[in-house]
């Protein structure tokens, strides 16, 4: 009796002090290989197009894990004085990160879209930029900021934008694509 009695208690202290031990750590997981898109390719991917009067060009499509994709791209547009500053968009399932690199603008965001129709499910801006978007004229009703080099600006799903005016030569931003719902191509690389 007194052995299994004594058997007892050292379990039961044991236990105790197990409880009241920090976990043990895991063994250290490797880190998973990140994606690079360099300033060179960024360049590189704005003068492909250089002389249009706005191109918004992906880069890349990145499956995180296989839970959602990320896509990297990046957009330039021409001056807008004396010409038409082109029309707004929205997207219904991505969200978008617009990062200036250079240039100076008026941005819009919210409100409504004049004319707004849905954008071809074939065409390009679905199928490998933006997914199911609607676009159309101006933006009426949003909230103007100025943004240039170093702005951030997040644009969550179903949130119209436009640039109403762009002041400088051109701006020129990466675009970071937020894609919980996977309609981008993920493994998309631009040639």
């Amino acid at each position: 009796m007194q052995k299994v009695t004594m058997g007892l208690l050292t379990i039961l202290l044991s236990v105790t002090a197990a409880q009241s031990q920090p976990a043990p750590t895991p063994p250290h997981l490797p880190r998973g290989n990140a994606t690079d898109v360099s300033a060179a390719e960024v360049q590189a991917t704005v003068q492909k197009t250089a002389s249009a009067p706005v191109s918004d060009q992906a880069i890349r499509v990145i499956s995180i894990n296989g839970e959602y994709n990320v896509g990297v791209g990046v957009v330039h547009r021409a001056k807008t004085a004396g010409r038409s500053a082109g029309g707004g968009i929205e997207h219904s399932q991505i969200t978008e990160v617009y990062h200036v690199i250079e240039g100076n603008a008026t941005l819009v965001t919210g409100g409504t879209i004049e004319n707004a129709r849905e954008s071809p499910p074939d065409g390009q801006v679905v199928k490998v930029l933006n997914g199911p978007s609607t676009g159309g004229g101006v933006v009426h009703d949003g909230v103007s900021r100025k943004v240039g080099p170093g702005d951030v600006v997040v644009i969550p799903p179903n949130t119209p934008h436009w640039f109403s005016e762009i002041t400088s030569d051109q701006i020129v931003y990466l675009v970071v694509r937020v894609d919980p719902h996977k309609v981008l191509p993920a493994g998309y690389a631009a040639k």
